[in-house]
């Protein structure tokens, strides 16, 4: 508990915590929407709420779609108000697989997770209601579609896909490995497609696709998300100015060589090889200049000079 306590409480301030950083937005998005539709209501101006909600909702139709494509994105932030456990379900399970996943693999690649998992859930959803006839029958029983549940299983899903052996404790149960769980609820979202909650459900099945594709990718070495983190470094340029940094490196002159010889930089604060500083390098152009630790930040600023 002390340590999800601090994960929060860190939030922003920490490196490597952008599972915490998908739960706050969520929460965030759910708590601002909550207290604009009360005072919508009770000031009798319910089309402000309605308005706004539907900037996070993504529309069936597709023509409709076309005129908010930003809800390919957002719908998998928002959360209904009619049922509580929408989103303390849902940020439950990401928490619990997000934190597995993170351990292994990091924090940037569990975002980036997380948008496929919201397109392609967004996706299956508008393909199913303009495509089968089954479901574009009933498009005008609803008004669209919320929640953070695709993106929630291609979480899942991909982490039972890289870790299959990896057990949870379940209340009354007791150790289960994630692959069962993962079957399980792939399983009961396709009994759901035929439900009441069916556009819901056809997103679950998409982000679980995603996300099993993400898994087996990832075991084969390749990241099809990496696209994902360059949009976002993109995106935050126009907002952040980065550090200019400049290292350079002068090899001392020696009258034999050696193979196996490596490269030492030198500073007041100690000594460390060219090695560590190419792979601080790296970290940044994977991960932005934030992503360094304060002891790597260090070793960069001592070397720039």
């Amino acid at each position: 508990m002390e340590t999800l306590f601090n994960d929060f409480k860190n939030a922003w301030s920490r490196p490597n915590n952008g599972l915490i950083q998908l739960i706050i937005i969520n929460i965030a998005v759910f708590v601002v929407l909550g207290i604009i539709a009360v005072v919508s209501a009770i000031a009798g101006i319910d089309t402000i709420f309605a308005f706004v909600y539907k900037q996070f909702t993504i529309p069936a139709p597709i023509g409709e779609f076309l005129l908010r494509p930003w809800t390919i994105l957002t719908y998998a932030f928002a959360h209904s108000f009619s049922n509580l456990w929408h989103i303390i379900m849902n940020m439950l399970v990401l928490y619990w697989f997000g934190r597995v996943f993170v351990e292994y693999f990091g924090s940037q690649k569990l975002i980036n997770l997380y948008v496929l998992g919201a397109i392609a859930g967004g996706v299956t959803y508008l393909l199913a209601y303009n495509l089968i006839p089954f479901y574009s029958e009933r498009m005008g029983l609803f008004d669209g579609m919320v929640g953070a549940s695709a993106a929630v299983y291609a979480v899942t899903v991909a982490t039972a896909t890289l870790m299959p052996d990896y057990r949870f404790h379940l209340l009354f149960i007791g150790p289960v490995k994630i692959v069962y769980i993962a079957a399980f609820v792939i399983f009961t979202s396709l009994l759901g497609t035929i439900g009441n909650n069916a556009g819901g459900s056809l997103a679950h099945l998409g982000g679980a696709a995603i996300g099993f594709i993400y898994g087996r990718q990832m075991l084969k070495g390749v990241e099809i998300g990496r696209w994902v983190f360059k949009a976002m470094e993109f995106v935050k340029s126009f907002f952040v100015s980065k550090p200019k940094i400049k290292v350079t490196h002068r090899q001392k002159k020696s009258s034999t060589y050696s193979p196996t010889h490596t490269t030492t930089t030198k500073s007041a604060k100690g000594e460390f090889t060219q090695a560590e500083i190419d792979k601080i390098l790296d970290k940044i152009s994977e991960g932005g200049y934030d992503s360094l630790t304060k002891e790597e930040k260090q070793k960069l600023f001592e070397a720039s000079k």
